[in-house]
């Protein structure tokens, strides 16, 4: 078993990167998605790198993989509960960017108007 000095050294371990909270995030706000969904949603992840990224979630028990039995495969994303458990964090993280990315604009126009 992997040995943590602190709490969120675990956290970082399950959803840490630049890839997965956003992968979560969708999930979290749209629901089940199919690979190519996610990738419309986000267009600069690698297809290698989004199916590295799934597949390390499925892992850790944060989504679930269903695949249909049909032709061509249909493969879709979930959260499991374990993973929904993630929303309230999550959440807090995008109310916080969306605050920076605000504070940002702000220091920006001052510049221009200085």
């Amino acid at each position: 078993m992997k040995q943590y000095n602190i709490g969120v050294e675990a956290t970082l371990d399950v959803i840490g990167g630049k890839w997965k909270p956003v992968i979560l995030c969708h999930l979290i706000d749209n629901g089940t998605k199919r690979t190519n969904e996610l990738k419309r949603l986000i267009p600069n992840i690698t297809q290698k790198m989004l199916t590295q990224q799934l597949r390390e979630l499925e892992q850790d028990g944060i989504i679930e993989r269903r695949i249909y039995n049909q032709v061509p495969p249909k493969v879709e994303y979930s959260l499991t509960d374990y993973g929904k458990s993630l929303e309230t964090i999550l959440s807090a993280l995008c109310v916080w960017g969306e605050q920076h990315m605000e504070q940002l604009e702000a220091e920006e126009e001052e510049k221009v108007e200085a």
